[in-house]
């Protein structure tokens, strides 16, 4: 079949992008054909629709957002444009649709988070119009989200974040959001987890990444611990900050890969006067590690966040909350020790399956300090545990695993057909 994957961007590093490359790949295992629908894209032109409207950063939406959050009305105006837009985006979702000849509709995040409601709208009423097919792959709900509780679309909130109609099939990232849609949209969604590809072995050193020591100023002998995320609030950095502290050693470099900007740069401020404070190393190199290998402006090494693992000698996730946890998954593929802050999706649905971390609830302790220490030092008990949280992922989070489950869902599709 030919699927129709739809978002406001598929570009990037972003969890919904890397997660909906993971089900095309997966379905093409089956012989199913992906395209892909959206505002941006860094997908082949030739299986591609963009729609430069129907990503949430183009100005009419910008203009949308400001008048939507924050009140409980909107303006006459809004409406309309609202509704205008809605019109417009459909008409190209119809094209797109006999364009590729769309037998499944899968809206990645789009009928889930409303950064586009335009877009949502017009989603579902191509859905409630034609009774195509859909699996609708929801990541974060509005309600997960304190920004979108004061509103003036409520209206079209009910009506289309998520929608309820009898062709789609909803897939939720974990088990809190499975419980919620169904409390809150009388709908009943499938649990398919994030997933990696544990089936193959991850990339370790190679020529061109076994200078990236170097080149952000570490020498052989220094103890790199990554924080590979976006610096954001939610990411409870300030608790990898008081590890290494508590480590209290020289060689224990504090290396975060990712950069500010997304929320705002007082967590970035904070975070470097608490680290100048406690005598950490800390070290951005945001500047130095983006989504593709390359040069920099002055001719410097550009790594991706796949050169980093591999020399990182310890990995800290201490986040607040999560959807789910990409990053966690990552570094348990290329098989580091890692510290987790036992947030309430890690503790209902990961933990349970057996894996072996350091880890704190929200307060690092001399005991969790101890056992980071033993990770580091001990060589034997540090592989070992590295190999089975791989095992268990490669079980529960593996690609044969979502391929089983995917096919579940198109199955229940074609029976409801």
């Amino acid at each position: 079949m030919n699927f129709g994957f739809i978002s406001t961007r598929f570009a990037g590093t972003d969890g919904v992008s890397l997660e909906a490359a993971k089900w095309a790949e997966v379905l093409w295992m089956d012989g199913h054909v992906s395209h892909w629908f959206s505002g941006l894209s860094d997908r082949q032109e030739e299986i591609s629709m963009v729609v430069p409207q129907a990503y949430f950063g183009h100005e009419s939406i910008r203009e949308i957002e400001s008048d939507i959050w924050g009140g409980s009305t909107r303006s006459r105006a809004v409406t309309a444009r609202i509704h205008e837009l809605t019109a417009f985006l459909k008409e190209e979702i119809y094209e797109f649709a006999d364009r590729f000849s769309i037998d499944v509709l899968v809206p990645q995040n789009a009928l889930t988070i409303p950064m586009h409601v335009p877009l949502g709208l017009a989603i579902t009423e191509f859905l409630a119009e034609t009774g195509m097919k859909c699996i609708a792959h929801h990541h974060d709900f509005s309600w997960e989200r304190a920004r979108f509780s004061n509103t003036g679309v409520r209206d079209f909130l009910d009506a289309a974040f998520p929608p309820s109609l009898p062709n789609i099939e909803h897939v939720v990232i974990n088990t809190a959001a499975q419980r919620e849609i169904s409390l809150r949209k009388g709908v009943t969604a499938t649990l398919i987890p994030n997933v990696f590809h544990f089936e193959e072995e991850p990339p370790g050193i190679d020529k061109y990444n076994r200078d990236f020591r170097k080149a952000i100023g570490l020498s052989e002998d220094d103890i790199l611990i990554l924080q590979p995320t976006r610096i954001v609030p939610r990411k409870g950095i300030e608790h990898a900050i008081e590890l290494v502290r508590q480590l209290d050693d020289p060689r224990c470099k504090l290396v975060i890969s990712h950069a500010a900007g997304d929320e705002g740069f007082e967590y970035l401020e904070l975070l470097e006067r608490l680290a100048s404070e406690a005598g950490v190393d800390l070290r951005v190199v945001a500047d130095r590690v983006d989504e593709l290998r390359g040069k920099t402006e002055d001719g410097k090494k550009i790594y991706t966040l796949w050169d980093a693992y591999p020399h990182a000698d310890f990995v800290t996730y201490p986040s607040l909350i999560e959807g789910f946890g990409n990053a966690l998954l990552e570094s348990v593929y290329f098989k580091k020790a890692t510290l987790v802050n036992r947030y309430p999706v890690y503790v209902e649905d990961i933990e349970p399956k057996g894996f072996q971390f350091p880890s704190i609830d929200g307060l690092v302790t001399h005991d969790a300090v101890a056992e980071v220490k033993n990770y580091l030092e001990d060589d034997e008990f540090r592989t070992g545990a590295v190999e089975r949280n791989f095992e268990i992922a490669k079980q529960f989070y593996g690609f044969e695993e979502l391929r089983r489950l995917l096919g579940e869902c198109v199955d229940r599709l074609e029976k409801h057909e």
